[in-house]
This record gives C-alpha cells, sequence and structure tokens, in this order.
C-alpha cells in the first residue's frame, strides 16, 4: 500500500503544530507581571463541581467555604460563583472539552476551585476530546502544577513543581496516524515555558527556607525536550547559589520515592508535565492515597486548584460514591486560601483538617467500611466551628 499522501497530511499537520507553539512560545516571552490578589477589593471565585465523585466532595469543600468566609461574603469582599455544565454529558452533547460559554464564566473569575472531570479514554469508541483540564491549563496559562506531600512521621516534606502547559499533554489529542501502521503523538518543550517552571520553583524554595531541588526528566533518553528542560533549569538553579540542585532520572526516582533511607532529604522536584502526572500520584499514596493530596495549577493571571484524583465512575456504577474522600479537595481549598493571601482562614481548615484525620480522629474514612463523605465533612466542620467561636 502506497501512504504517500497520508504521510503528506501528516507533515502539514505537524507544520501547524510546529508553527502553533513557536506563536505560544513568543507570547510567553510577552506576558505581563502576577496578579497581586491582596490588592483586589473583591476576589471572584469560581465553583466547578465536575463529574462523578467530583459532586459529591464538592458539597464537602462547599460546606468548608461558605463556614470559613462567611464574614468576607457578608462584606461583599469574596464572591463565590457557581459555574455549572463542566459534565462529561454536556461536554460531549456540545463537542468541546470546554464549551465556550462555560469558558467565558471561569474567565470571569479569578481564582477556581474544581471538581474531577471525566476524560473520554483513546482507543474505545468515544470521541477523541481533550481533557477539559488541560484545556484549562492552556486557556488560563495555568503553567506551574504545585502539589505538597507531608508525612512528618517519617520526615517528608516535599513539595512538586510540575510543568503544567507543554510536554505530550498540550498535543496528546493532536497525534497522526499513518494507515493501520503507526501512530505518532508530540512532545514539545519551549525555552520560555522551561524558565518560568523552573523559576517558580526555586523561587518557593528561597521563599519557604528549602535547601535542594531535584531536577527530575529522562534527559538521557528524550534528548532535544528533557534535554531542554535540564540545561535551562540548571541555568536558573544557578541564579540561587545557596540552594543545592542535582539532575535526576524519573526512573530511579520514582524508586527513591519508596526509599525510606534516602526519601526525607529530598524538598523540592522540579519535572514536565508527564513526570510530575505520574510520579505525584506515587508521593500521594504514600502520603495515604490520592484522596489526601491536593493540587494548585498556577498562572500569572488565574489559579485553579483541585483534587489530584478522577471522577471515579467505578466507584458511582457500584453506588457507592456517597464514600468518596473529600481530603484532596479540602486540601485544595486550603491552598486556594493561602493563594489569595486568606491565611488565617487557612490556618484554621489545616488545624482542622489535622484534627479530623489524626491517629484520634473521631471518625475514620477507611474505603467502603468507614464514614461517609457526609459524616467526615460534619465531623470537620463542627471542629471548624469549635475553632472560629474561639
Amino acid at each position: 500500500m502506497n501512504y504517500e499522501n497520508e504521510i503528506r497530511t501528516c507533515l502539514d499537520r505537524f507544520e501547524t503544530v510546529l508553527r502553533e507553539q513557536l506563536a505560544r512560545e513568543e507570547k510567553m516571552e510577552r506576558e505581563a507581571a502576577a496578579v497581586d490578589y491582596a490588592k483586589k477589593e473583591k476576589i471572584r471565585i469560581g465553583l466547578i463541581p465536575g463529574d462523578g465523585i467530583g459532586t459529591v466532595i464538592f458539597e464537602s469543600a462547599r460546606q468548608v467555604l461558605d463556614l470559613l468566609l462567611g464574614k468576607k461574603l457578608a462584606e461583599g469582599k469574596v464572591e463565590l460563583v457557581p459555574i455549572e455544565g463542566l459534565t462529561i454529558e454536556n461536554r460531549l452533547a456540545c463537542g468541546e472539552s470546554v464549551p465556550a460559554p462555560i469558558l467565558a464564566a471561569i474567565k470571569s473569575c479569578d481564582v477556581l476551585l474544581k471538581g474531577p472531570t471525566t476524560t473520554p479514554k483513546g482507543g474505545t469508541d468515544a470521541p477523541d476530546m481533550e481533557s477539559a483540564n488541560v484545556t484549562l491549563r492552556r486557556e488560563l496559562d495555568l503553567y506551574a502544577n504545585v502539589r505538597p506531600v507531608s508525612v512528618p512521621g517519617e520526615g517528608i516534606d516535599w513539595t512538586f513543581f510540575r510543568e503544567n502547559t507543554e510536554g505530550e499533554y498540550v498535543l496528546g489529542s493532536r497525534g497522526v496516524e499513518v494507515g493501520d501502521k503507526l501512530a505518532c503523538d508530540f512532545k514539545i518543550t519551549t525555552d520560555a515555558g522551561t524558565r518560568r517552571i523552573a523559576r517558580a520553583a526555586f523561587e518557593f524554595a528561597r521563599k519557604n527556607g528549602k535547601q535542594s531541588v531535584a531536577i527530575v526528566t529522562k534527559a538521557n533518553i528524550m534528548k532535544k525536550t528533557d534535554g531542554k528542560f535540564s540545561r535551562i533549569a540548571n541555568e536558573i538553579a544557578a541564579e540561587y547559589p545557596e540552594i543545592a540542585h542535582e539532575d535526576w532520572y524519573i526512573d530511579i526516582m520514582t524508586a527513591n520515592l519508596v526509599n525510606k533511607e534516602i526519601r526525607d532529604r529530598f524538598q523540592v522536584f522540579l519535572l514536565p508535565n508527564l513526570y510530575g502526572d505520574i510520579i505525584t500520584d506515587e508521593a500521594a499514596q504514600i502520603q495515604g492515597g490520592v484522596g489526601t493530596g491536593g493540587s494548585a495549577n498556577i498562572g500569572d493571571r488565574y489559579a485553579m486548584f483541585e483534587a489530584i484524583h478522577g471522577s471515579a465512575p467505578r466507584m458511582i456504577a457500584e453506588g457507592k460514591g456517597h464514600y468518596a474522600n473529600p481530603q484532596s479537595i479540602l486540601r485544595a481549598s486550603e491552598m486556594l486560601l493561602r493563594h489569595i493571601s486568606f491565611t488565617e482562614e487557612a490556618d484554621l481548615l489545616a488545624a482542622a483538617l489535622e484534627e479530623t484525620t489524626g491517629p484520634d480522629a473521631a471518625v475514620v474514612i477507611d474505603g467502603y467500611e468507614g464514614a461517609t463523605c457526609a459524616e467526615y465533612t460534619a465531623c470537620l466542620t463542627e471542629a471548624l466551628r469549635r475553632r472560629l467561636s474561639r
């Protein structure tokens, strides 16, 4: 069979991708400075429940925000903006990863709290639709995915800075196929994109008294893309002489996280998109499961905070959705409050979470055998009310 026409079509599509990504890189170089939320008269917080267990755990987060922000809501300093329709059913019906009216509503807000959303799986009869998260990260230019993991009893205090708008994800639905012979996806690494995520990681380390940053790639195999990421990250590192930095490959770093002999030496991690996605789930599992980890997606204009896990369609299908653990989105809520300079409210939530997840907690979430999401939320809000009344 002659594949010449298909090859030419693939080359045309690849040329389009290259031109688009070059234009994106040049746009990044012209971006304005970050928003100072402390100076805003009113902060609009968009609320997006999502799919599946997202609607269950989001109710927990909404109750917590209503309780913690009651005074600021009454004073008009904060507005909670419900944003409906970012469900798999509506997205499929519209044929858009994020339908235009929903994206417009999202862009009218300053920060977002988002539940998990479902992405149709490739290799099936499902439509080839991009992840809503990938779309939002690109549209809002949320280039830094920040995920903290803490296990104090084991000396673990990790913060992961995952590049959020490049790598395999930005073009994951733009690959090409040639007949039934081969398939090819694209991976993108830009100078500007790498500089800003590297600087975000090192600035965090400096401001928070961290002594080391681990730069994690597979530059021995992905010599162009990961090689560029490693080179630029090391150039940025030279601007922070007080912070030690090391290059690691993703395979051995994945092993390091489960090596109790050395894992407490790591503090800040700097990674490209795909590796960061995978290894932060491993790290969250060490903390207590993906249900315990919050996630921040931060750009210069917008920020989005979410649970790190998915929508758990199997859990919903089994009729067990009410057992979903809300702690991940609650941790994300704490991160949101800190981002917009509501430190007192964030500290209250952190303390209440510590009380209700510790060894002496009155209510324990333990799969399908423990407390339901609603039961845990009632325990948490009671702990918050006690603190608010002091």
